[in-house]
């Protein structure tokens, strides 16, 4: 009996031990099986993750602090292109040519207009905010959060506060846009150049560009709310993520009063004298004649802009449809803008004049060309080379005021500049609007503009190169 009961307890204790442990096996692969699921899933998001924060902090980025600028100008590219998209919609396209051309005139001078009188207030402000960066830049993705809501209401009703948010928006993108060329120095890696650094920081802005223009037409086809929400979304994000930019960005260690004054010894030596605050016509020709390339390249961008919206929506290039055309030539601009800006994070010069004196003598030969034989291919070109001669010449004007203005006025700088450079833009854009959509004529007329900043400034320019202007950014 003891020994049959034995095997029984035994082969009872040993079957229910296994019973126990299949079931134990049984449950650790499915748990198992759903971990594997889970992480099939959530790799192409871990993955992408990954691969844009290897890219982004490269080369010393991560450690100088320069890739979450370049992220957070991400972020910046992707809300604003949503509530561009959602403007786009609601001002061009919703109504026929000639009322388009009423209601965009309109919206540039409610928004620009009362701009360029606040615009140049955003720098001197600033520059009394030195311990305060981060927090602008928070304060600017919040303004935009707020306004993107107030816009999606004024769509929704026709309303008249759509005007004022816009102009909101714009003040307040600018003012990011001043804050962040003015921190770049502060998270040089080492061995960057500053033409390559903004370039990487621009780049990364297009890119999120690129990918949030789609998710925006998107979410324009489903309501014309959403992409004001999505923006809302994003800028909001954007919002603590400046917030996670180093501490160095604050500080104001090693700042005192700029003075412009020919060498280091009458800047700090017994022969110092109280000045005024300088503006940017105090500080030499490379910065100046450098604006004056850039207003001329600007100016063409916002009469492309609108003189080739109105023209080919009238008369679409040969075997396409209106809506074909705008899109080759957006697209061809906005690769042109891409390359420009690659280009910029690859080159090594010493001598950003060089570089705009070559891409504006660029750009005047493709818009000769253009006018000269004026087609559907030239069209595009044209607007590709525009494109990739803005970013470039951008770049070195960024790293030239970075080089040569101290830290101190270094955000006036910016915001002057900007300031120029809007106007520059919105007297081409008006130009466009009220020019006789003839392709030839138009084309004509923005070659002689770009021939007049050539010759008016590549003297100048050249003039700096050769003098070797100064080898090393001035970074307190």
């Amino acid at each position: 009996m003891a020994a049959a009961k034995a095997p029984q307890g035994a082969t009872g204790t040993g079957g229910t031990k296994g019973f126990k442990g299949r079931s134990r096996i049984s449950g650790s692969g499915r748990g198992g099986s759903v971990r594997a699921v889970g992480r099939a899933l959530h790799l192409p998001f871990t993955g992408t993750a990954r691969g844009i924060r290897k890219a982004t902090h490269a080369h010393g980025a991560g450690e100088s602090g320069l890739g979450k600028l370049i992220e957070l100008h991400a972020v910046n590219g992707a809300g604003d292109v949503m509530i561009t998209v959602a403007l786009a919609s609601t001002v061009f396209f919703s109504v026929p040519t000639d009322e388009a051309r009423g209601r965009v005139a309109l919206y540039l001078a409610i928004t620009m207009a009362p701009f360029t009188v606040l615009a140049p207030v955003i720098g001197p402000l600033l520059d009394k905010l030195p311990h305060g960066r981060r927090a602008a830049m928070a304060g600017a993705m919040l303004a935009r959060a707020l306004l993107a809501l107030i816009i999606a209401g004024a769509v929704a009703t026709g309303g008249i506060q759509l005007y004022p948010a816009a102009l909101g928006v714009l003040v307040a993108s600018k003012a990011y846009g001043v804050v962040r060329s003015a921190v770049v120095p502060r998270l040089l890696p080492p061995r960057f150049s500053l033409v390559k650094a903004n370039s990487r920081v621009t780049l990364g802005g297009l890119l999120a560009t690129g990918v949030a223009a789609p998710v925006a037409a998107g979410l324009q086809a489903i309501g014309e709310r959403w992409p004001l929400y999505g923006a809302f979304v994003i800028f909001m994000a954007g919002m603590f993520l400046s917030f996670s930019l180093p501490p160095k960005v604050d500080s104001a260690k090693g700042e005192d009063v700029a003075l412009l004054a020919a060498d280091e010894q009458h800047l700090h030596g017994p022969h110092r004298q109280p000045v005024k605050r300088p503006g940017l016509r105090t500080v030499g020709i490379a910065v100046t004649h450098a604006l004056g390339a850039n207003a001329a390249l600007r100016w063409l961008s916002g009469f492309l802009t609108f003189f080739l919206a109105f023209l080919l929506r009238e008369h679409p290039l040969t075997g396409s449809s209106a809506a074909v055309s705008l899109g080759m030539v957006v697209v061809a601009a906005g690769a042109g803008n891409a390359l420009g800006t690659a280009v910029g994070a690859w080159l090594r010069s010493r001598a950003p004049e060089i570089i705009i004196v070559t891409v504006l003598a660029f750009v005047l030969g493709a818009a000769i060309t253009a006018a000269v034989f004026f087609g559907a291919f030239l069209v595009a070109c044209l607007a590709a080379c525009a494109g990739f001669s803005q970013a470039l010449a951008k770049l070195s004007l960024d790293a030239l005021i970075q080089r040569d203005v101290p830290e101190l006025v270094r955000t006036s700088a910016f915001a002057r500049s900007e300031t120029m450079l809007q106007m520059a833009w919105v007297l081409g854009g008006a130009i466009g609007i009220v020019m006789p959509l003839n392709g030839t004529a138009g084309l004509c007329v923005a070659a002689g503009v770009l021939a007049l900043g050539w010759v008016t400034t590549a003297r100048g320019l050249l003039s700096s190169a050769r003098h070797g202007g100064h080898t090393k950014a001035r970074v307190a």
